[in-house]
């Protein structure tokens, strides 16, 4: 440094120099430090965490709170059964989901998002559920839908506890109740196997049905058929077999038909299975990922066209799920219906949306300055988390996942005249939002393949109050002859509007006085700081305060019987007794 080059000053001196220099940088800093911060001065910030953002939401649609993905709670898009598939429309664009039929109501569902294997159950109840200890539950980051999944662990079906999980029908509403004819069904569910080994049971159905003289093969050397649909692996396929439980018309003839997969389960891999029965034309078909892999008939011919033979479903029967399985199920539903082709995509490609309540910043129609967002991009997949966070700015991924966000204001929290307004976080939009109350909104979409959702973690909103004005100060009162003098110096704030001067005569602290020829308490007297406060009763002592107000609400104003006006705290109380004789200026 240039020091160096001043050999003549002595070490004190020196030392003394480099004293100096410190403080004057110390000086500077404080300097820049508090001039820089004058800007902010009067801002507020409100900020909303995502367990906040979801206990003051007013409206949500396909949106979940979860607690893995930070340290605290975020909100994702919903990955639960049905969570694309709604039909509701976007209320905020008008559009409708894209979605080609409703989804039927099941007659069975198994979320397993219960958190632990003794509580799962069948959320129609039209099943009574029972597991066993090896049976497991397993939390959102091993799921493919919803909040957990299914854990079995029994490969070898001749274990004791080769039924890990047991579902029988209670009472005639359920598809699968005892002697009950079945017509259009669907069983679907999602698979994710550990090895995928041959013979591996996924699922079966047992069952009795008295036989009525029939001719197939299995009434031959009985008076029952014996029932059974079973779905097992067989060369990392998944077969479906279908015996004694498809029968003509009249009871009298069953079929027994085997249907197998084409595309190769990859093990620790997510698959989704659907397979089911049209009554009209006697069509069965089987899919993967949402693929069509095998079609056949329950007819007469065993094609289009013959003679459609439907379910008849027997007595004492009951599902077995993974007797033979080791791996992780998730979402296992049956439909008393044809269930649309699904979509395949952890999460729903129309996205969702949430939007909170009414957010009350205080009295006044307050300024918006910008509003603040953090948050990121999650894929969550057989228990390996991927996130990428940020804050502020546009939450565009390079998957395409992405969030957009929108503000709306009003002085009304039950009237929302203004419309949502699009805004980059972090970004000004002083002067563009305002209001007593404000409300935020926030678009969530998937990624290109539906695989990773973004996520919303906290939400701020810094505004500039629209405080009342200060009071005025030094006020001052002196008596007259029928009349009060009274002087102040003006509120510093700039947009004061005027003063009200409140009076009385009863005692200190009561200013309902009605004798001033201006009129009865409060006068407003614009934006003057020396009135003459004339027709008051010589000998009465009179008290005053004098407050400064500003804005005037146009909501308020067109409320009848409503001060529109901003008004600030009362200056010091002053006193004087009007006596005749005194100068009357």
């Amino acid at each position: 440094m240039f020091l160096h080059k001043l050999p003549f000053l002595a070490d004190d001196n020196y030392n003394k120099f480099m004293k100096n220099k410190l403080y004057l940088m110390v000086i500077l800093y404080l300097l820049f430090a508090c001039s820089s911060s004058l800007f902010s001065i009067g801002e507020k910030t409100i900020s909303l965490g995502g367990d906040a953002i979801w206990k003051t939401a007013d409206y949500k649609d396909g949106i979940t709170e979860v607690s893995l993905v930070r340290t605290g709670s975020v909100l994702i898009l919903s990955s639960g059964a049905g969570a694309g598939n709604s039909g509701i429309p976007r209320r905020t664009t008008g559009l409708f989901y894209n979605t080609e039929r409703a989804k039927p109501a099941p007659d069975l569902f198994l979320s397993f998002d219960e958190g632990h294997h003794e509580r799962f159950r069948d959320s129609s109840g039209n099943y009574q559920i029972y597991t066993s200890p090896s049976l497991a539950a397993v939390d959102r980051r091993y799921a493919r839908s919803g909040a957990g999944a299914a854990l079995f662990s029994s490969p070898d079906i001749n274990r004791k506890e080769h039924s890990p999980l047991t579902v029988k029908a209670q009472g005639n509403s359920a598809l699968f109740a005892a002697n009950k004819r079945i017509g259009d069904f669907s069983i679907e569910f999602w698979l994710n196997p550990q090895n995928m080994e041959n013979g591996e049971q996924i699922l079966l159905w047992i069952s009795s049905l008295p036989a009525q003289s029939t001719r197939g093969a299995r009434a031959a050397s009985t008076d029952h058929i014996f029932q059974r649909i079973l779905c097992v692996a067989s060369k990392n396929r998944l077969q479906w077999s279908f015996l004694g439980f498809f029968l003509s018309p009249d009871v009298r003839q069953n079929l027994d038909i085997i249907i197998k997969g084409q595309s190769v389960i990859v093990p620790k891999t997510w698959s989704h299975h659907l397979i089911r029965f049209d009554s009209v034309t006697g069509m069965i078909e089987y899919s993967v990922n949402g693929k069509v892999e095998a079609i056949d008939y329950a007819t007469s011919t065993r094609r289009e066209g013959g003679e459609v033979y439907t379910p008849v479903a027997g007595e004492g029967g009951e599902f077995v799920l993974g007797g033979g399985f080791s791996g992780l199920m998730d979402e296992f539903m049956i439909h008393g219906g044809l269930a649309p082709t699904p979509a395949v995509q952890k999460y729903p490609l129309r996205g969702g949306r949430i939007e909170t309540g009414a957010i009350d910043l205080g009295d006044g129609s307050n300024s918006v300055i910008k509003v603040e967002a953090s948050g990121g991009r999650t894929q969550i997949q057989n228990a390996k988390t991927g996130s990428e966070y940020k804050r502020n700015g546009r939450f565009l991924f390079s998957d395409d996942s992405e969030m957009q966000f929108f503000i709306r204001g009003s002085n009304n929290q039950y009237r929302w005249d203004s419309a949502w307004y699009p805004v980059t976080p972090g970004s000004d939009i002083e002067g563009a939002v305002s209001g007593r109350y404000v409300q935020l909104a926030v678009d969530f979409y998937p990624s290109a393949d539906g695989e990773s959702s973004p996520y919303l973690e906290e939400l701020r909103v810094t505004y500039m109050p629209d405080e009342p004005p200060l009071p005025p100060a030094r006020l001052t009162a002196v008596a007259m002859d029928g009349a009060v003098q009274l002087q102040w110096r003006s509120s510093p704030d700039a947009n004061t509007l005027g003063y009200l001067v409140y009076y009385g005569s009863s005692a200190s602290g009561d200013y309902l006085g009605e004798d001033a020829a201006l009129g009865a308490s409060p006068v407003d007297v614009g934006k003057r700081n020396i009135v003459i406060i004339d027709g008051l009763k010589n000998g009465t002592l009179y008290y005053f305060r004098v407050a400064a107000y500003s804005r005037k609400d146009p909501d308020r104003i067109a409320a009848a019987h409503i001060d529109a006006r901003h008004i600030g705290e009362f200056s010091t109380e002053v006193r004087a007794r009007p006596l005749t004789g005194l100068s009357k200026r």
